[in-house]
């Protein structure tokens, strides 16, 4: 029976598979320590795998150096796993900067839900019948006649066509409004 050389142990695998499991577990999480947590347990993976990658162990990777017939070991592996080790302590400095400065300005280190999401969410809530296909009630019209009645989150007058124009309706609501200056909300 052959047995190849790079077989990694199961209970390597296996640890490879729960770091990096409970790591982005922890990743998702809304607190920063987790999230430190999460970003540690997968740069330890990370490293694990590294290493089970490399192979088996072996003399020193210097060309010279090893009795004959001594497998090296592989020096990729090792640097990646140097390099690895470098991006996850860079990581776990900026994640922990940002959980103490949260903990200074908030009390805690939760991570909130971001107002512009929200804002995006309910327009995309509102504008959910923009997007069925509408071809069904009316087949006798074309892909740019639907297109002009579909709403335009941009325009908001209410009325959904796009065509709405602030300087009309503001030189008609005020009259100092035809004093020649330029309109500052206006957009070459």
């Amino acid at each position: 029976m052959t047995v190849l050389e790079n077989t990694p142990s199961a209970v390597l695998v296996l640890a490879i598979g729960v770091l990096f499991a409970t790591g982005v577990y922890l990743l998702l999480e809304r607190p920063l320590t987790r999230v430190l947590l999460g970003f540690v347990l997968i740069g330890n993976g990370v490293n694990l795998m590294l290493l089970v990658m490399g192979g088996r162990s072996g003399a020193s990777p210097i060309v010279g150096n090893a009795p004959e017939g001594v497998r090296m070991s592989d020096p990729l592996a090792q640097a990646m796993v140097l390099t690895s080790i470098v991006i996850t302590l860079a990581l776990t400095a900026f994640v922990l900067a940002m959980a103490y400065r949260s903990w200074q300005l908030h009390g805690h280190d939760e991570v909130a839900d971001d107002v512009e999401d929200r804002r995006v969410a309910r327009h995309a809530a509102l504008n959910a019948p923009a997007f069925q296909d509408a071809d069904d009630t009316e087949p006798d019209r074309t892909l740019d006649e639907e297109a002009a009645d579909v709403y335009d989150d941009v325009d908001d007058s209410g009325d959904g066509d796009g065509s709405h124009d602030r300087t009309h309706d503001r030189t008609h609501d005020d009259p100092a409004a035809h004093d020649g200056r330029p309109d500052p909300e206006e957009r070459p």
